[in-house]
């Protein structure tokens, strides 16, 4: 029996559920986006010589450029809901050893950087190695390596900072400016643009949302699955590894310590990132917005003169926030995929 118009007539019940629901994708979507302009409003306002000038820009851009490396390198395994816990250790590892081959070893520093990558994706292959191989938990293995990796930066430096005196121009010179705009954020924007492509546009990165989202059903799929996670863990090594050289051509020092402290602002940013573009699962577009959305919160607060331990602070109450909308966007995107599941059945 045909539906009458009476029948298939919206009322203002479904019409006021369907807006709310338009609202609620949309808040969920540009929400971090929608925050980053208002970031920038109110601290353009209430410290509008000193913000907006080029000196804070730029170092912004520069300084956050080796945070937004490590969290669209955590990002890739956290795809397949594995996580690597060694990227600050690995980055402050590779950023000693890029100023300690060329001031006490002698090497130039294109070689010194080439050495530094190879050892950066065997870490990726034995991170990966560990959780696919040996299943052991990627929280646990990766943590171990990087425990390994803080060690052994500082066996090498041993414990003290290594002064590049003499580095040559070409290297310091990678932090430069051109056409006023920093080349750390350029590489950045290279770096976002390949991982957009891939996770994207291509099978290999849409497998790697597949199996972080049902393992089981990826393997049903024929995907492989240890493969792409040990791809993963591969790009986040090399990931890590070109953090560690930008960061030793910023800093012209190579400090051990240092590494650990970008572990939270990268993975927090990582989390954040979940929670808009694609709510409930992380992405490339996401990640970049929410580095963008600490730092120039954080600088704001600190030109408004809070101290600099408002930081740890800061970083800490960011994590636990991200973590929990990135769960409830998780169970959201999973409840309107039930509910369309449904109506379609």
């Amino acid at each position: 029996m045909a539906r009458t118009t009476q029948d298939t007539a919206p009322t203002p019940r479904t019409r006021g559920q369907a807006t709310g629901r338009t609202l609620s994708h949309l808040t969920a979507t540009y929400g971090l986006l929608v925050v980053f302009v208002l970031v920038l409003l109110v601290f353009g306002l209430l410290r509008p010589d000193s913000f907006f000038s080029a000196m804070n820009m730029n170092g912004i851009m520069v300084s956050q450029s080796v945070t937004a490396l490590l969290a669209l390198a955590e990002m890739v395994p956290l795809a397949t809901k594995q996580f690597d816990l060694s990227v600050g250790y690995h980055l402050g590892v590779m950023q000693v050893l890029i100023i300690g081959l060329q001031v006490n070893q002698g090497i130039p520093w294109p070689a010194a950087a080439a050495l530094i990558l190879v050892l950066s994706l065997a870490v990726g292959v034995v991170n990966g190695l560990l959780v696919t191989r040996f299943r052991i938990d990627s929280f646990i293995a990766t943590m171990g390596t990087g425990t390994l990796l803080y060690g052994f930066a500082n066996w090498y430096s041993n414990g003290e900072q290594i002064v590049g005196m003499s580095l040559p121009d070409s290297f310091t010179n990678m932090t430069g400016i051109v056409w006023g705009f920093p080349l750390p954020a350029l590489y950045v924007l290279v770096v976002a643009c390949i991982l957009w492509a891939v996770t994207e546009r291509l099978p290999v990165g849409r497998n790697l949302y597949v199996i972080g989202a049902n393992p089981r059903a990826a393997e049903l799929t024929g995907i492989a699955i240890n493969r792409h996670i040990l791809g993963a863990f591969v790009v986040s090594g090399f990931l890590s590894g070109v953090a560690g050289i930008l960061l030793g051509s910023i800093l012209q020092t190579g400090t051990p310590s240092v590494g650990p402290e970008y572990l939270l602002p990268a993975f927090a940013a990582t989390l954040l990132g979940a929670t808009s573009i694609r709510p409930g699962r992380v992405n490339v577009i996401g990640t970049l917005l929410s580095v963008l959305v600490l730092a120039f919160s954080f600088s704001g607060v600190q030109q408004l003169g809070a101290p600099f331990y408002v930081q740890y602070f800061f970083n800490g109450g960011i994590l636990i926030v991200a973590v929990g909308l990135s769960i409830y966007a998780a169970r959201k995107r999973q409840s309107l995929a039930g509910g369309a599941d449904g109506r379609s059945g």
